[in-house]
């Protein structure tokens, strides 16, 4: 198996890798989940195909790319925030989509960033040292694959659509881990990391395609694959199977190496499924993570409608489509201050949603 050099995980996404199924080289990889006023994406032109002629929806038009404080205590608020906003029922649906960018960007920039990720924590409160501190393990065994790799220097040719309602998402998981003894959030996890639950729509390097990632061939095998390989219910019960194939139920771990044959690669899934299996709640962040992409250029956001039929110049793609490009942090100091609701959806919120409270209440995925 392969992976686009790209750096989640999806989601990613987790950052999400893109793997394809059947053996790759360990280590091979690409990315999935940083922050001026942030830049509008209804105030950029709609990404276009080289050729120029060929405009893409702009899907995400009211939306922007998070941009963070550059205070550690500002930071650790807005992470406890998101946390709590992200598991209430109170929370409007509407707002889960910024909630959760917002929440990766600041796990992405945590990751790379460990002497920022430790001040920050020291403000965290203890509930949530947990949770970041599975996050950041995840993000940074990804990040450990591709150690001494050159970020990109194309954008590449993706189509980024809107994945299947979470709802149908977990039964498709549960449905699978029931058939085949394969623990759900293991299916959740590797669905995450490899196209963002499905927002990557592209075919690898190694000719692997589809919501899981599969080569034709594995796809064929008899007992794999059944109905379409782009269908997000045929590839997670195929993905759930393959896993048995590969020796998932005597030990995890040595499944996931059949998906991708790197030891970070398993470790990443595995600290994503105990995340989930822990708080479960947790499912609602990660559905919302973005497809982000590490460049030449820095941590790109290619959102929902970009579709790129080849590689582009990253700089040729800015030109066009400066919205994908990280805003800098805010100036020290001016974390503390309150966003505008239209640059920080927590601003948004009901102050009943946003005080302190215990346990939030949003329905469990179980």
């Amino acid at each position: 198996m392969r992976v686009l050099p790209c750096v989640l995980l999806v989601s990613l996404v987790a950052s999400p890798l893109l793997v394809r199924l059947g053996r790759r080289p360990a280590g091979a990889s690409h990315s999935s989940g940083s922050p001026g006023t942030p830049a509008r994406i209804a105030a950029s032109p709609s990404p276009v195909d080289p050729a120029g002629d060929r405009p893409q929806p702009a899907a995400a038009a009211a939306r922007t790319y998070p941009r963070l404080p550059a205070d550690p205590a500002a930071i650790a608020d807005q992470l406890a925030r998101l946390e709590e906003e992200l598991r209430s029922e109170a929370t409007p649906s509407t707002l889960l989509p910024d909630l959760g960018h917002r929440q990766q960007v600041i796990y992405r920039r945590l990751a790379a960033d460990p002497g920022l990720a430790a001040r920050v924590r020291g403000f965290l409160p203890p509930r949530w040292q947990g949770v970041l501190d599975l996050h950041l393990a995840a993000r940074r065994e990804f990040l450990a694959m591709h150690r001494g790799s050159r970020p990109a220097s194309v954008v590449p040719a993706w189509r980024i659509i809107p994945p299947e309602p979470a709802d149908r998402l977990l039964r498709y998981y549960r449905e699978a881990s029931a058939a085949t003894g394969i623990p759900w959030e293991v299916l959740a996890a590797v669905n995450l990391v490899e196209t963002g639950m499905g927002r990557i729509d592209g075919v690898s390097m190694a000719d692997a395609r589809g919501p899981m990632q599969f080569l034709p061939s594995t796809w064929a095998e008899p007992g794999i694959g059944e109905g379409d390989i782009r269908d997000p219910q045929a590839a997670i019960h195929a993905a759930a199977r393959y896993l048995v194939r590969r020796g998932g139920l005597k030990d995890i771990r040595r499944g996931l190496w059949g998906y991708n044959n790197s030891d970070h690669y398993a470790r990443a899934v595995l600290l994503y499924a105990r995340l989930l299996r822990q708080d479960p709640l947790a499912f609602t962040g990660l559905y919302h993570w973005e497809i982000h992409y590490v460049s030449s250029a820095g941590d790109l956001w290619l959102p929902v409608g970009y579709n790129q039929p080849k590689p582009l110049p990253v700089a040729v793609y800015l030109r066009r489509f400066p919205a994908s490009a990280p805003p800098p942090p805010e100036a020290p100091g001016g974390g503390a201050r309150p966003l505008s609701s239209k640059s920080d959806p927590l601003q948004s919120l009901p102050a009943a949603v946003t005080r302190d409270r215990g346990p939030a209440a949003r329905p469990s995925p179980h």
